[in-house]
């Protein structure tokens, strides 16, 4: 963060003038440090308000509480009704600051995150880049990342997460990006907003916070996408695989064990043969789109080509490895049914002379759908040559029977360890591995046993 006047960064937050120049704004207490604001937030562990005293003693400049708290300074004090409200505030102040700087902004129900790898692969090809980093995309991660931001960065990849209507609203004002991508409208979030319509209509929200003439890059093989409302302000661009007359399409893909090539065709600006370091039809459009954001915002097509082949995974999300022979696509970040099906289409491309296992776990917050979706889960595996299935979680006892009685070798494990075991026991080399479950249900317990297991097997201890 670059320093930044208080009175500027707090305007519209608080009356009393604060002459300090701010150089962090934190919500962990252990993260106070001399000039840094420090944000009282309340969570399911913790309240802020607890350390707003030792925030001030310890060098913070200005503490934001929402009630009064006794033995902090009057001076250091700033109300606010609402802590998030302030954090994106304070993001859309300092983001005001740097109008060199080209926002561009990603939300989706499915795929929002590795899209944002790819516009970040791609426009570093063109400048400095940053990023989102990993998928914190909420409240508090905007405002955040539009804090990263500095003299010599020329472009911002924000990702934007929801969990209900109005709050891409609030977050695409703050951050005004100057073109932006909506990957798909999906059923995560159902529990929330009950509707895809809703969904829809809570992601087209980032429109909101974008100019005239600003390119909107739409999925135009999503089943909602093509017939939404897009104000007549934006420029729409569609992406596709199905549609040859949308905008950017890719033909011709090939899946090998080190990635996905395909012929990038675009009606504007000719066609580009692409290799990406990442497999399944939905990465190709993941990529399409970063493409497709770039080349409209005036960036040279071919150099945007080229530039999807630096894309990287993160974390433990769709990420392959290899241990002692077996093959592992690491997919246990989040979950939901579009995920599961795209994740499962991965699996079932890998070329192997093996075996292909699936170790699914329960998709969580998809509210009335909840049932349903977890038995067609046991019919995708069905259709995607799953030689083994083995479940664990609640809900999805439910893909377990469904698959069993379409004829799926399968076993549904009481937890983790029994997961784990199972699987460290039954695959062999040349097999391969999709683990994949929501965050919540922590497969990547799963995946330390295993590589474990593989690692001891590889070194010929047992």
């Amino acid at each position: 963060m670059k320093p930044i006047s208080a009175n500027t960064l707090l305007k519209g937050l608080g009356e009393a003038a604060r002459d300090f120049d701010v150089t962090a704004v934190v919500t962990d207490s252990r993260a106070v440090c001399p000039g840094s604001v420090f944000v009282c937030i309340r969570g399911e562990r913790a309240d802020g308000h607890d350390f707003a005293v030792s925030a001030a003693e310890n060098g913070a400049g200005a503490v934001l509480v929402q009630h009064p708290v006794e033995g902090l300074a009057p001076e250091k004090t700033v109300f606010v009704s609402d802590p998030l409200d302030a954090m994106i505030a304070m993001g859309r102040n300092y983001r005001d600051r740097f109008s060199r700087c080209t926002v561009l902004g990603v939300t989706g129900s499915v795929g929002k995150t590795t899209t944002k790898e790819f516009c970040a692969a791609v426009f570093s090809a063109f400048g400095n880049t940053i990023k989102t980093q990993g998928n914190q995309n909420n409240e508090l991660g905007v405002p955040n990342t539009l804090f990263s931001i500095g003299d010599d960065t020329d472009y911002a990849v924000v990702e934007m997460g929801m969990q209900g209507l109005g709050e891409i609203q609030k977050l695409t004002l703050a951050a005004r990006p100057a073109g932006a991508i909506i990957s798909c409208i999906g059923r995560a979030h159902l529990e929330q907003l009950g509707t895809r319509e809703n969904i829809l209509k809570a992601k087209m929200e980032i429109c909101d916070g974008m100019p005239a003439g600003a390119p909107l890059v739409l999925n135009g093989d999503d089943d909602y996408l093509p017939s939404a409302r897009v104000p007549g302000r934006l420029h729409p661009v569609y992406f596709s695989l199905s549609d040859h007359n949308a905008d950017v399409t890719a033909s011709g893909v090939f899946v090998s064990a080190s990635g996905t090539r395909f012929r990038l065709r675009d009606k504007e600006f000719g066609s580009y043969d692409v290799t990406i370091p990442a497999m399944g039809e939905h990465n190709v459009r993941n990529a399409l789109s970063a493409y497709a954001l770039a080349t409209r915002l005036g960036l040279d097509p071919a150099a945007a080509a080229r530039a999807l082949s630096q894309y990287r995974t993160t974390g433990h999300r769709q990420n392959i490895t290899h241990h002692a022979g077996v093959t592992v696509i690491e997919d246990c970040y989040n979950a939901n049914p579009d995920s599961m099906k795209a994740a499962l289409r991965t699996l079932e491309a890998y070329p192997t002379q093996g075996r292909r296992i699936a170790v699914l776990g329960d998709m969580f917050e998809l509210g009335a759908i909840n049932d349903a979706a977890h038995t067609q889960l046991g019919e995708d595996a069905a259709q995607s040559s799953v030689a083994f299935l083995i479940t664990v979680g609640e809900a999805a006892r439910l893909t377990h029977r469904r698959a069993v009685a379409l004829g799926v070798p399968a076993v549904h494990c009481a937890d983790k360890k029994d997961a784990a075991a199972l699987l460290i026991s039954y695959c062999e080399p040349d097999d391969v591995v999709l683990v994949k479950a929501s965050h919540g249900m922590a497969f990547e317990t799963i995946l330390d046993d295993l590589y474990a297991a593989l690692d001891v097997r590889k070194d010929g201890s047992v």
